[in-house]
């Protein structure tokens, strides 16, 4: 089959999808963020449903609440009154999971320079989701609460969307689990409803290739280890 440039465009656009984290400062146009979420929300979802409600955040509105998060997560105390709003991760690992959450933790830290016994480097970077790696937008995605699993399983291309429409237009993305702990002071910013739930956030921006870290590209099964045709 001989492949034509429409099906290039979109095989590079979803194979070139990385978590980028360290952004350059350079700012993202306003319409280039509306026609991103625009063609996002032609996502599929059942009885058409639409359960994603986003928030974009620039300028101080996003540094506000990157200053709040950091200082409930840098204070031991303030960090005990914060909780994920749903388990994203499994209560109970077992492999093959664990062991390539693991590896792609430790294939990170080694390009970063830090060593195991380094916590207070950990942390660090851990603390960078809450700065967007220095990512000129960032996005907190909500779901109503009533809304059941088959919505969440839309969202899931919602944004899958977002990140392969980013790169189509040249620019990178990091979807980030780690704002769901801090959703009460992100319900405080954005004055969410009692009856939105924090999905997630997601950082958007230029990546920086000067930076280790964005050459870290994670490896993936071979169809042969999750794919059966039955015929």
């Amino acid at each position: 089959m001989i492949s034509s440039p429409q099906q290039e465009a979109v095989d590079a656009a979803i194979g070139s999808r990385r978590s980028i984290r360290a952004f350059l400062p350079k700012p993202v146009a306003r319409e280039d963020i509306e026609k991103i979420l625009d063609v996002a929300a032609r996502a599929p979802s059942g009885t058409n449903i639409q359960p994603w409600k986003v928030y974009v955040l620039t300028g101080n509105a996003k540094q506000a609440l990157t200053d709040d998060i950091l200082a409930a997560y840098s204070d031991p105390e303030l960090n005990k009154e914060h909780t994920e709003a749903y388990y994203y991760y499994p209560r109970q690992w077992v492999s093959p999971f664990i062991e390539r959450r693991r590896k792609v933790g430790w294939d990170l830290y080694t390009l970063l320079g830090i060593t195991r016994d380094n916590k207070p480097g950990m942390a660090a970077q851990h603390a960078r989701n809450f700065r967007f790696f220095d990512a000129p937008v960032g996005f907190i995605f909500t779901i109503d609460r009533v809304l059941e699993q088959g919505s969440w399983l839309d969202y899931g291309m919602f944004l899958q969307n977002i990140m392969v429409a980013a790169r189509a237009r040249g620019l990178d993305t990091c979807p980030q689990a780690a704002f769901i702990h801090y959703h009460k002071i992100i319900k405080q910013h954005l004055q969410l409803q009692d009856s939105e739930l924090v999905v997630c956030g997601m950082a958007l921006g230029w990546a920086d290739p000067d930076k280790i870290e964005n050459t870290l590209v994670t490896e993936r099964e071979s169809l042969d280890a999750f794919v059966r045709f039955a015929e």
